[in-house]
């Protein structure tokens, strides 16, 4: 089997009203989507989030990767993974070109577990058939108080979940102490509750003030409390509070997340496979992971974090969003998105490759001009 051509392209889907966290508001989220076809008509497909720059990450696609994948067995996963990282290594160690190395490598697992005719979780261990997910929301938007923060929480409560995420840091401390006490109030206290902080405070000290205020109401973890590269930061609030630190969703390669394994950093891992590198780097993240017992909760994406979830033994949850709630919207181009059944787990896909199929007509609809 030989790759035939690779192609990438943006797409971006519009929100219904802006929402915020922390430290942003967003209008539309766009995704870099990639094929990769082979001679054979097996197909595969990968994608990442673009933050705006989803037509670059489509552009690094095709611009320097296909050149080298053209003619080679998509199953070489292991390979072709150190053939683009190495051959771009002085401009795409993270950020756009890891990125785009992700999108291609998912696409390369898609199609080598079709081959295989294999569903992705079956392939790569096999570990459980059904994964549980939280209901991740709490976002800010203008006209939404305490009450409407309540009746979400109550909403996915009524889902079945008895996890469920919110975002801290856009406010005053003492006003985000008041949003976590209604949530807490209103999840009762047999619930899991975690905050979200997207890198808001800006040293060890602001960050320990605020989530030693957030004690009294036991929260799970804390995720992304400073930014990513502020890993001794990290480290000084892992140690200073009660409850422990999550990050990695915008972490890159193995490499990475090792240092924040030996610099104490964080207790719960989030790497995104189409961040950090692809299924083949995820897979080297949470294998070396559970050498230390540090369990794995993957950021968004959970039609293909679900199945990886559901192949490894530290796997702790995957993240969920209600299409209702207009702040991930990726479902919008998917043929039959993965959703949780009535007890807060998502059962795994049956069918062969990672499960992932995207509405064709739906992507030709969110091309931009």
């Amino acid at each position: 089997m030989e790759i035939t051509s690779v192609e990438s392209f943006p797409v971006e889907i519009p929100l219904e009203s802006p929402v915020s966290f922390s430290n942003r508001t967003i209008t539309y989220r766009d995704h870099a989507i990639t094929y990769v076809r082979t001679d054979e008509g097996v197909e595969g497909v990968g994608y990442s989030l673009g933050y705006e720059g989803a037509h670059l990450i489509a552009d690094a696609v095709e611009d320097m990767l296909e050149p080298l994948l053209v003619g080679e067995d998509p199953r070489d996963t292991e390979r072709l993974w150190r053939k683009m990282f190495d051959g771009n290594v002085q401009i795409g160690r993270q950020g756009i070109l890891l990125r785009a190395i992700s999108s291609v490598d998912i696409a390369l697992w898609d199609a080598k577990a079709k081959a295989a005719g294999q569903p992705l979780y079956k392939l790569l261990g096999g570990y459980a058939d059904a994964v549980p997910a939280y209901a991740s929301g709490g976002y800010y938007r203008d006209d939404k108080g305490h009450e409407g923060l309540r009746a979400e929480m109550q909403r996915y409560l009524d889902e079945g979940h008895d996890i469920v995420k919110m975002k801290v840091g856009r406010r005053s401390v003492a006003e985000e102490v008041e949003r976590v006490e209604a949530v807490r109030d209103e999840i009762g206290p047999d619930r899991t509750l975690l905050l979200d902080a997207n890198g808001v405070w800006s040293s060890a000290n602001e960050a320990i003030r605020a989530c030693r205020a957030f004690e009294p109401y036991d929260p799970y973890f804390i995720e992304e409390p400073v930014m990513i590269d502020k890993v001794q930061a990290m480290a000084e609030l892992n140690e200073a509070i009660a409850y422990p630190v999550a990050t990695g969703e915008l972490e890159g390669t193995r490499y990475n997340f090792a240092r924040l394994y030996d610099d104490g950093a964080a207790n719960v891992l989030q790497a995104d496979a189409t961040v950090c590198g692809g299924i083949t780097e995820w897979l080297k993240i949470a294998h070396h992971a559970a050498a230390y017992d540090i369990e794995l909760a993957p950021h968004y994406n959970w039609n293909l974090h679900a199945s990886l979830v559901g192949s490894i033994e530290n796997g702790l949850f995957v993240e969920y969003f209600y299409r209702d709630m207009d702040v991930k919207v990726f479902d919008d181009i998917v043929e039959n998105p993965l959703s949780p059944d009535d007890t807060g787990s998502i059962p795994l896909p049956q069918e062969p490759g990672h499960g992932v199929q995207l509405d064709k007509d739906a992507l030709e609809t969110f091309r931009p001009a």
